[in-house]
C-alpha cells in the first residue's frame, strides 16, 4: 500500500524488494522452509488459518519469503490459492474422527476419555532458557534423543479419537440437541460477495480467515465489555482430521489425507427454553480453524 506519493517509479520499487532480500539474506545460514515448518509451528498455524488455504509446505515459504511477516505471509498463501482451479466441494467433515495431540476442557474435571494437555506453554514459567543460545547441533539433537529414551518398550494405548464433551453436556440436559444442519449449503466467503444479513457459514468463514490478534481483540470486549458474557471452554482439541470425499467415480466417501485443525466449543450464558415446562440451558458457541491456533479457535467460540 502507497501512502504518499514517491518518485523514482520502477527502480524504487525495484529497490524496496532489494532492500527485503537484503534483510532476508543477512547472516552466515539460510533458514530451511523444512525447519520452519517442524519448530516455528506456531508461526506457521497462524498463516495457515490466516491464509485460509491448508498446505504446511507452502505457508512455510511464505515464512521465509516474507521474514516472518505472519500477515504478509498470510497473504501471500491466499493469493496463491486464487491461481488454483476449484475440482470439487467437499461434504461437512466429521472432526470427532479427530487424532488428537491435544485435548483439554473448563468444563468438567473428569471428561469422557480423560484430558490430555498437549503440548502447550501454558504451565510454563515465561523465563529465558539462556542454554538455547548456544545450542549447538549435538545438543539439539542429543535433546530430542533424551526425550524418547525412557519410553516404554510397550506403550499404553492411544485412543485414536475421543468422544465430544458437548455430547455428555447434552445427555445430561445442559445444552439442547444439535439442529439438522444437513440440508445447508456452506456460503463460499472466497468466491461469493458478501451482502448483510450473511448466514452462520459465512460468519464462520469470515472469522477464520481473520487476523488472530484482531479477532482476539473483538472477543474479549465482547466477553468483557457487558459483563454477562462468561464463556466456559467446553472442549479445545488440537489434532488431524480425516479429510473426507467423494469418489470420482463412485460418489462414495472416501479419505484423501488428513489435516491439523484446532477446534474449540464453548458454553455461555443460560437460555430459557421454546417450550415453558422444560428447564433451561446454556448456549453455544464454536470456532474451528486450519493449524495449531488456540487464540483464534477461542476467539471464534466467543463471538
Amino acid at each position: 500500500m502507497t501512502y504518499v506519493g514517491f518518485t523514482g517509479g520502477e527502480s524504487a520499487i525495484q529497490g524496496a524488494g532489494e532492500a527485503m532480500e537484503y534483510l532476508r539474506t543477512r547472516g552466515e545460514n539460510p533458514i530451511d522452509a523444512e525447519v520452519i515448518q517442524q519448530q516455528l509451528w506456531a508461526l506457521q498455524g497462524r498463516v495457515l488459518s490466516e491464509g485460509g488455504f491448508y498446505d504446511p509446505h507452502l505457508a512455510s515459504l511464505a515464512i521465509k519469503q516474507t521474514g516472518g511477516d505472519s500477515l504478509e505471509a498470510a497473504m501471500t498463501l491466499r493469493s496463491h490459492r486464487t491461481t488454483l482451479p476449484r475440482l470439487s466441494g467437499l461434504p461437512v467433515q466429521d472432526t470427532t474422527a479427530m487424532r488428537c495431540i491435544r485435548r483439554i476442557s473448563a468444563a468438567f474435571k473428569d471428561i469422557p476419555g480423560g484430558q490430555y494437555l498437549g503440548p502447550t506453554p501454558d504451565y510454563a514459567h515465561r523465563l529465558f532458557r539462556y542454554d538455547l543460545l548456544d545450542e549447538d547441533d549435538a545438543a539439539f539433537q542429543g535433546r530430542a534423543a533424551d526425550l524418547f529414551a525412557g519410553l516404554r518398550e510397550e506403550p499404553a494405548a492411544v485412543p485414536t479419537s475421543f468422544p465430544k464433551v458437548v455430547a455428555e453436556l447434552r445427555q445430561q440436559g445442559l445444552l439442547p440437541q444439535p439442529k439438522d444442519r444437513s440440508a445447508e449449503v456452506a456460503f463460499d466467503v472466497t468466491s461469493e460477495p458478501l451482502i448483510f444479513p450473511v448466514n452462520r457459514s459465512a460468519i464462520l468463514g469470515s472469522m477464520t480467515r481473520a487476523e488472530t490478534g484482531g479477532l482476539l481483540a473483538l472477543a474479549y470486549s465482547n466477553m468483557r465489555g457487558y459483563g454477562d458474557v462468561h464463556p466456559t471452554v467446553a472442549e479445545l482439541r488440537v489434532g488431524y482430521v480425516p479429510v473426507r470425499a467423494p469418489h470420482p467415480i463412485t460418489g462414495q466417501d472416501m479419505v484423501i489425507g488428513e489435516c491439523l485443525m484446532t477446534e474449540c466449543e464453548i458454553v455461555a450464558m443460560f437460555q430459557k427454553p421454546d417450550e415453558p415446562d422444560s428447564p433451561p440451558y446454556f448456549t453455544l458457541g464454536y470456532g474451528a480453524c486450519f493449524g495449531h491456533n488456540e487464540v483464534k479457535a477461542i476467539a471464534m467460540a466467543i463471538l
